[in-house]
């Protein structure tokens, strides 16, 4: 093995083996560390080092504190002020357990970023080197998690499933394939929601549908009072097969895309202008009215878009049979859809995947840094309950 020479820190080293590596890495962990610490200092204090103090607090020498990661341990100094107000993140007191960085690490990956990336940032923002095969360590970590978040209990009833798929490459025996990503999402009787799990499978179909909903049902769920998917063939009924009892919604976003795949752009704002007197309209018997109004006038031009409504009528007017503000949650599944927005915005920089646990470690990843903000009932939940307890009575369970 020929030596290697990196520059960094202003000095220059030479490696006779990987032991002598590893320990110079370990020095620039302990470096980069020692740098965020000053950082955070510095803004807790309000000035730099070497600046004038402008309170009556101020730097008051180093504590000694030994770390440990993937790397070891190692022996850090810490800064410390006058008041003893100081807490660090990075370094938590009474913590031997260096987690900041770790937290960092899979926060960037979280965001879409490669391991080089990753290394790039901290070497670039801190000063502070990681290889990537410790980062790929960090995020390894991962997929332990995944397997126990995925096989966790699950509430006995949600109020409202969102079901969708998102679809990514992944190479497999040395091709890259188009892999879904299924996704469910459930409203829970305190008003919160919740993703119920990621499953991973190739194309959508209906039948590794069936072994998401069976999969929840073994983990504890015994009913769904609405069900809100898009329109692939043969969903409703699969659906049924596991929970009878669940009211299905088609999503209306879905439907519209699908009638205007084939309608020329001239044409585009008049027809969709038109559809929207169909989901729009106050009662189901009026959206039929609409519905024979949209089809008169377009028919002959766009046969295939008015089947499309025709054939799934029933399942797209779902909504209809409650009141205002359940039909504003259930006739879309924008809220779902929402949701792959942001995790293809995490994930767009990865063109493709190299293996299967790669894109479930960063849609996982993704998917918990969006659901953070998933702390409050839905609006006006208190009413939207009532209307639940009152149609749906002794299902809802409270």
């Amino acid at each position: 093995m020929k030596k290697e020479e990196i520059l960094s820190g202003g000095f220059l080293k030479q490696f006779k083996n990987s032991e002598d590596f590893g320990n110079f890495i370990d020095e620039l962990y302990k470096r980069g560390v020692e740098k965020m610490l000053e950082g955070e200092i510095d803004a807790h204090l309000g000035y730099a080092k070497h600046e004038q103090s402008k309170s009556d607090n101020a730097r008051n020498g180093f504590g000694k504190k030994t770390i440990k990661t993937e790397h070891g341990k190692a022996e850090i100094n810490v800064p410390r002020d006058r008041n003893a107000s100081f807490e660090p993140v990075i370094v938590p007191k009474r913590s031997q357990l260096s987690k900041g960085i770790e937290s960092l690490v899979v926060s960037l990956y979280a965001k879409g970023l490669s391991n080089a990336d990753i290394e790039d940032q901290l070497l670039e923002i801190y000063d502070f080197q990681v290889s990537t095969s410790t980062i790929s360590k960090i995020t390894d970590k991962i997929t332990a998690d995944i397997v126990a978040w995925q096989n966790r209990p699950l509430e006995s009833v949600y109020l409202i499933v969102w079901m969708d798929g998102i679809v990514f490459k992944v190479r497999e025996n040395s091709k890259v394939i188009n892999k879904t990503i299924y996704i469910a999402v459930g409203l829970k009787r305190d008003g919160k929601k919740e993703v119920l799990g990621l499953w991973l499978g190739k194309n959508e179909s209906a039948s590794f549908w069936l072994s998401v909903l069976t999969d929840m049902k073994a983990r504890g769920v015994e009913d769904i009072l609405i069900t809100a998917t898009d329109n692939l063939n043969g969903f409703t009924d699969t659906i049924s097969n596991v929970f009878p009892q669940s009211k299905t919604q088609i999503c209306i976003v879905h439907q519209i895309r699908n009638a205007c795949r084939y309608v020329v752009w001239k044409d585009k704002k008049a027809f969709t202008r038109d559809m929207k007197e169909i989901y729009n309209a106050p009662t189901k018997k009026a959206a039929e009215a609409a519905l024979v109004d949209f089809a008169s006038k377009w028919e002959d031009k766009y046969g295939y878009a008015i089947k499309s409504w025709q054939n799934n009528w029933e399942e797209l007017t779902v909504f209809f049979e409650f009141p205002l503000e359940i039909r504003k949650i259930i006739y879309t599944t924008n809220l779902i859809e929402n949701l792959n927005g942001k995790i293809r915005k995490y994930t767009k920089n990865k063109l493709s995947f190299p293996t299967d646990e790669a894109v479930m470690k960063s849609v996982y990843l993704a998917m918990l840094e969006e659901t953070k903000k998933w702390s409050m009932p839905i609006r006006n939940w208190g009413i939207v309950l009532n209307h639940f307890l009152t149609i749906f009575d002794n299902r809802v369970g409270l």
